[in-house]
């Protein structure tokens, strides 16, 4: 099968292309191009293509596609928002995705985000290359005993419940879908009362119509004052503007970023040598009590190995004409 990798960077096709090389069965051509209504034409003929997170996967796209011959839509990340499933369906469109490519990889780097912004390890770093070595500034506090609020007890979610268990913090959990095997770690509540009550927030659930900017003026102004606040799952989980407000007044105490509403139009490029035109993501980038990755989370040799892995199998699956338990359509 012929299929157009679009968004590909250097260790996508190391990666995909050592997957590949052990069934010979796909033929793989890699475009760094990021797939949208302008790059759409570059897939005609090709029978499947592949997607990651900030591809441009909309009615019109796949109206294209299916008009252009392809058949079949191979995402490489576990999040379909950026898909309409409903236009995927009646252009009888195979989707397939990695459901759970490695959602350790998610966690550790939650946690890494917790560590960094309460330590204030990024700006100590900073100060110690300057031999700044005074500690007015970078006072932390210990996580044992505090409560961290888990949105989402997926995968990722639960790896980051039992880390957070370990390191003696008292967990809330909220999920439309609970697991009974993480009660003996902490407690399901509704987010309210997560809100309410957690020191430290963080959000693990998918991007959909009832969590789209899940965290906004309300919910914002009945968290603890300081609270600090992770996300690393999908950008619109967030009002950034809302955030930014209680940045300002010290409701939120500090905010650990890996992902962004509007990445789309920044993230996994280098553009240090241009002007970022986003005034909102510039101004989050002012305040000394925010941390920003750069949708970074997943990016370990092992999750890209098994993403790797999956999607080649998602295109056996297409080619062989079966269904698994990751085929959206």
């Amino acid at each position: 099968m012929r299929c157009l990798v679009f968004s590909a960077k250097s260790y996508d096709e190391e990666f995909l292309n050592e997957a590949v090389s052990k069934t010979k069965s796909h033929a793989l051509t890699f475009v760094e191009a990021r797939l949208t209504e302008t790059t759409v034409g570059l897939a005609r003929g090709y029978e499947a293509i592949c997607c990651f997170v900030n591809d441009q996967l909309n009615g019109e796209v796949l109206t294209t596609l299916a008009e252009s011959g392809t058949k079949h839509i191979a995402l490489r990340c576990a999040g379909f928002n950026n898909l309409d499933l409903g236009v995927a369906k009646k252009l009888n469109m195979g989707v397939a995705r990695v459901p759970a490519y490695s959602p350790h990889s998610v966690a550790e780097h939650t946690l890494g985000l917790i560590l960094s912004l309460n330590r204030k390890i990024h700006r100590a770093y900073l100060r110690v290359r300057d031999n700044n070595f005074s500690l007015d500034g970078l006072l932390g506090f210990d996580l044992y005993g505090k409560t961290i609020g888990i949105v989402g007890t997926g995968e990722i979610g639960s790896c980051v419940v039992r880390m957070m268990h370990g390191m003696g913090c008292k967990i809330l959990m909220s999920d439309l879908f609970q697991k009974p095997e993480l009660l003996k770690f902490g407690i399901y509540v509704t987010n309210e009362e997560l809100f309410r009550e957690s020191d430290i927030i963080t959000l693990h659930c998918p991007l959909n119509p009832s969590t789209l900017q899940l965290i906004n003026a309300t919910s914002l102004a009945i968290m603890k004052r300081g609270v600090m606040l992770i996300n690393t799952s999908r950008g619109g989980l967030i009002d950034t503007k809302a955030v930014i407000a209680s940045l300002k007044t010290a409701q939120v105490g500090s905010l650990g970023l890996d992902v962004y509403e509007e990445e789309s139009q920044l993230f996994f490029q280098d553009r240090s040598q241009q002007v970022v035109q986003d005034d909102t993501f510039s101004r989050l980038l002012t305040f000394p009590n925010v941390l920003m990755t750069a949708h970074q989370a997943f990016f370990t040799r092992e999750a890209l190995h098994e993403i790797a892995k999956v999607t080649i199998e998602n295109l056996d699956d297409f080619a062989a004409g079966r269904s698994s338990t990751r085929t959206l359509v």
